[in-house]
């Protein structure tokens, strides 16, 4: 059996999530392996891939995914990278971790405020998400710009990685 549940500081967003214009939906645990397959296969067009380096949580309304990109090896799943897939190909290192996605979430920033879709800005912060990061992640409290650039810094590559296995 597949243990899917969320790490707790994953799964406290989720009950707390709703930041009120974020266009961001978590799913009530990680998506099952046979399903990132079936969608990253169709997402690279390469049938020899199945996305198990991924954990997807959520996804913004064109259709795109965020979960974790399991680059870590053998650290736990909150010492992840949290990583974007847009539905037309667009890519992202969200954070570096998800402390710092869980501020980037509580000060309005989902997936389409990363990717400068959002024409308003980053959304209002989240008290409840506020208080989700202040109880398991306070000392990744930084602002947006600093906690993606630092993601964009470590994972310069992911881009590379991702052309790699698409036909």
């Amino acid at each position: 059996m597949i243990d899917l549940s969320f790490p707790p500081m994953l799964e406290d967003l989720r009950r707390t999530h709703g930041a009120r214009d974020m266009d961001f939906e978590m799913y009530e645990a990680f998506e099952h392996p046979d399903e990132t397959a079936w969608w990253y296969r169709l997402w690279t067009g390469n049938e020899e891939v199945d996305g198990s380096e991924f954990r997807f949580f959520g996804m913004e309304g064109s259709g795109g995914y965020t979960g974790l990109w399991l680059v870590r090896e053998g650290r736990p799943l909150t010492e992840q990278p949290v990583v974007f897939l847009g539905s037309e190909g667009e890519l992202a290192v969200m954070a570096t971790d998800l402390g710092a996605f869980l501020w980037l979430v509580a000060q309005g920033h989902g997936p389409d405020e990363v990717m400068g879709w959002s024409d308003d800005g980053p959304c209002e912060p989240d008290p409840d998400a506020l208080q989700v990061a202040r109880r398991h992640a306070p000392d990744a409290c930084r602002d947006p710009e600093e906690i993606l650039g630092r993601a964009r810094e470590e994972f310069p590559d992911f881009q590379g990685y991702i052309d790699a296995q698409c036909r």
